[in-house]
């Protein structure tokens, strides 16, 4: 589904990736550890187009480098960046609508995916007048997920998705996403919690200075945890 072969992106004059290959194959959750700086952000943004990035990028046999973020979610990729960028001012319904936004959808058509989102998220239908902003940490990374999934993408990529989230509610979260898979779509999540991502993701990648310096199944990386926290996270 998603081959990432040794791409290289930079903000200015430094580098921030090198050489960074990976894949994430179809109805997978994989999941990208590292410490701050590592490049796992800059990795999802090079996927998504929002930064440029030479190499090999395709999604489904599409060639992704040179292509816009917009184009990007077109092909069927969704990224929900670190801070969920949800628009606090509006309201849960016009966020819902706006992930429709690229595919043009028609309002009956947006009506029915809004109505197929909520049966996931029936707090969210709770509360489609209320503004996003003045809900809890938990519903806003709620709402980011299910405004991704309007768009029906085959790839959802998040960044940090459980920060700032009650562990509880962190478990939750990683419970709807491992439902999610089971449904046939792609994860590729950055997480800082590895000891919840690695209960249910299938595959992991440790990044360090912009590169894959460890790379396996989650029994794998459980297994071997404590020395890879320790040589490559800080901890």
């Amino acid at each position: 589904m998603l081959a990432v072969e040794r791409i290289d992106a930079s903000y200015g004059k430094v580098q921030a990736l090198r050489g960074v290959s990976l894949r994430v194959d179809a109805g997978e959750m994989v999941a990208l550890f590292g410490a701050n700086g590592a490049g796992k952000t800059t990795t999802l943004r090079a996927i998504s187009g929002v930064l440029p990035a030479r190499g090999s990028i395709t999604f489904e046999g599409t060639n992704l480098i040179g292509l816009t973020p917009e184009q990007t979610a077109a092909a069927g990729i969704a990224h929900i960046p670190e801070g969920r960028g949800i628009f606090a001012g509006l309201t849960v319904w016009q966020n819902l609508k706006m992930g429709g936004f690229v595919h043009r959808l028609p309002d009956d058509e947006l009506r029915r995916r809004v109505d197929a989102v909520l049966t996931l998220f029936p707090r969210l239908g709770e509360r489609m007048s209320q503004a996003a902003g003045t809900m809890s940490g938990g519903e806003q990374q709620m709402l980011a997920i299910a405004r991704a999934l309007i768009g029906k993408p085959k790839l959802l990529m998040l960044d940090e998705p459980s920060h700032g989230l009650a562990p509880i509610v962190v478990q939750e979260l990683f419970e709807l996403l491992a439902k999610l898979r089971q449904g046939g779509m792609a994860q590729l999540i950055v997480e800082q919690y590895a000891a919840v991502a690695l209960s249910v993701v299938d595959r992991g990648y440790v990044l360090e200075r912009g590169s894959v310096v460890f790379e396996g199944e989650a029994s794998r990386l459980r297994a071997d945890w404590r020395e890879l926290a320790g040589a490559y996270l800080g901890t």
